[in-house]
């Protein structure tokens, strides 16, 4: 019997029923999945409000520019009064956090679903994601490290902004949590190289 009929037969080698039973558990996550859609929704409906909110303010209208300042005012600083470039500035920062937030879920659904439950069969879409194709579990941490990164510098940018409004042991704290999820990410990306030159390293050895 040759090398490829043993290979043959391993893969047409029926599946047992506990195996079975235990592989098509993977499909209990298809509701969380299908709750992080629900969670993309109210997150496309937070960011219309707000930028509505921000255009009416900018037209007049004064329950929306009444809105726009509470949102942007920090506890314990005083509240603006009225729509400066500072205020703008951070009202279109929180939408660059609420997209970037709906990014960091687009991959968590898209590429946890592919990962971990299903193909999705889109390799002749032709708007199927850059990443998709190779994605795998690690290559998924790097995403969601970089993707985690960006948001916290967001929230980092915001903070620097209204610095007054904080005292220094705030400061130093965020600016510490940002360097966590820099070195973080930068361990997980190396140590994807490593298994990465690994894998190849056997493959040219056999």
């Amino acid at each position: 019997m040759t090398m490829s009929q043993n290979s043959e037969k391993q893969v047409t080698k029926p599946i047992g029923p506990l195996a079975s039973f235990i592989f098509m558990s993977r499909w209990l996550q298809l509701p969380l999945y299908l709750g992080l859609i629900l969670a993309q929704c109210v997150y496309v409906y937070h960011f219309w409000v707000e930028l509505s909110d921000l255009i009416g303010a900018v037209l007049g209208n004064p329950d929306s520019l009444a809105h726009i300042l509470d949102a942007v005012t920090v506890d314990g600083a005083p509240r603006p009064s009225k729509l400066t470039e500072t205020t703008i500035m951070l009202v279109v920062l929180g939408l660059i956090d609420v997209v970037m937030i709906s990014n960091l879920l687009i991959m968590v659904i898209v590429g946890g679903y592919e990962t971990f439950v299903s193909r999705m069969n889109l390799e002749q879409h032709p708007d199927q994601p850059e990443w998709l194709s190779h994605v795998n579990a690690t290559v998924l941490k790097v995403k969601l490290g970089t993707a985690i990164i960006g948001i916290s510098s967001i929230h980092l940018l915001k903070t620097f902004i209204n610095a007054r409004a904080y005292d220094e042991k705030t400061l130093l704290a965020q600016t510490g949590i940002h360097l966590v999820f820099l070195i973080s990410a930068l361990a997980i990306a190396y140590s994807d190289r490593i298994m990465s030159m690994t894998a190849n390293a056997d493959r040219d050895t056999h």
